[in-house]
């Protein structure tokens, strides 16, 4: 039962909550004050009724106490994170903590409003930086930032120690739309004819890269028995991953749908077949020195490939053949766009790039499917032999 203790101008209701592992019995408190004008009666009444409610919240789990957010962020890193999450998900959730705890982490969590984390979130996307190159956070960072924000709150929530999320009321405003730095077609054959002449493993990467339109960890966790020789499949059962804390590492794909065989041509094969080739010469001169593994892209010494040295490669080859410079995942967006525009569906589209569903898909190439189907005017008109002027005229 909640005892109430009167102070100066105010009531203490405290809570009996069980005990601790240690065998200490733990308390849950708040204070009380009786505004100005009621009469001795009515706070009587009045502080009875609230301890009444206080003891019910207390049953309920709905108090959290003095546990301040960064506190518990931390617990939730801990109980779920490190467990329910990928580690690359869980690096980066580390990473923004960085910002985060600074502005929230120390305010109990039952104390903060919708309105302090929209404060954080409109103050990062005006002022927030980039540590590494100064320039402003992207709207997608900022996202980021929220998401991690709303995790934890969603597992307090969860554990019955806070009656809302906070985050539901936060808005990010969309920004402008920004062309997708990505080859076009004329500087993708130009880049595959420069290719021609590039060392046979940076020429079979990159090749593959735009070919099959992999992200950059599932082509780094390609391995030998991931390529079926006789029926031109290729298929990506896992990734190839770098932290700080845990140098390379093997990981699950993205999602399950990432997890996708398909049929390539007969060239990408014959390139796999002359690097195979390649490979095994250089592990039997390496002889000892060789770290055994049956990764597809790997160092000098058969060691896991990094995941920055393809980037590094191509912008010093872009750099020396005086080309433009887009980064790895431009070959994965030029793919997406070939295919959209080459008139392919996409359910067929968002399979073929392993999205998780179709509606990823659709939200990431919403302009190039907005294109394709601007077209299909003029397919009709040319099926129905409709003179053009008289098409242009109708439009």
């Amino acid at each position: 039962m909640a005892s109430i203790r009167k102070k100066k101008n105010s009531y203490e209701i405290r809570v009996s909550c069980g005990y601790d592992v240690n065998g200490k019995q733990k308390f849950q408190q708040m204070t009380w004050r009786p505004e100005e004008g009621m009469t001795p009666k009515q706070i009587e009444k009045e502080v009875n009724r609230q301890a009444v409610l206080f003891e019910e919240k207390c049953k309920m789990g709905q108090i959290t106490a003095n546990i301040k957010f960064e506190t518990f962020a931390e617990q939730w890193f801990e109980e779920y994170a490190r467990t329910g999450l990928r580690s690359t998900s869980y690096e980066r959730m580390r990473q923004l903590t960085h910002r985060v705890y600074p502005a929230l982490g120390h305010m109990r969590i039952d104390k903060i409003t919708g309105r302090h984390v929209q404060k954080f979130i409109n103050d990062l996307l005006i002022n927030g930086k980039n540590q590494r190159t100064g320039k402003p956070l992207s709207r997608k960072t900022v996202v980021h930032h929220l998401s991690f924000i709303s995790d934890v709150f969603q597992y307090a929530l969860k554990m019955d120690m806070i009656s809302d999320n906070p985050c539901r009321k936060v808005t990010i405003p969309k920004g402008e739309r920004k062309e997708k730095n990505i080859y076009n077609l004329e500087e993708l054959q130009q880049l595959m004819e420069l290719l021609e002449t590039a060392p046979l493993k940076y020429k079979l990467f990159f090749t593959m890269v735009l070919y099959t339109g992999y992200r950059r960890s599932e082509m780094l966790g390609l391995e030998w028995k991931d390529i079926d020789w006789d029926n031109r499949i290729i298929s990506v059962r896992r990734t190839s991953n770098y932290t700080a804390e845990r140098g390379i590492y093997t990981d699950t794909t993205k999602t399950k749908r990432s997890q996708r065989s398909n049929r390539y041509p007969q060239f990408i094969f014959d390139l796999l077949k002359e690097y195979k080739s390649e490979q095994d010469e250089e592990r039997r001169k390496m002889a000892n020195l060789w770290h055994d593994n049956d990764r597809i892209f790997v160092k000098y010494d058969g060691q896991p490939m990094n995941p920055e040295t393809p980037y590094g490669w191509l912008k010093d080859f872009c750099k020396k053949n005086d080309m433009r410079f887009c980064d790895l995942h431009s070959f994965r967006h030029a793919h997406a766009s070939i295919l959209i525009n080459a008139g392919v569906d996409i359910a067929t589209v968002s399979a073929d790039l392993g999205h998780s569903n179709s509606t990823t898909t659709l939200g990431i190439y919403t302009h190039e499917f907005q294109e394709a189907q601007a077209r299909t005017s003029d397919i009709i008109a040319e099926a129905m032999n409709i003179p053009k002027r008289q098409h242009i005229e109708t439009a």
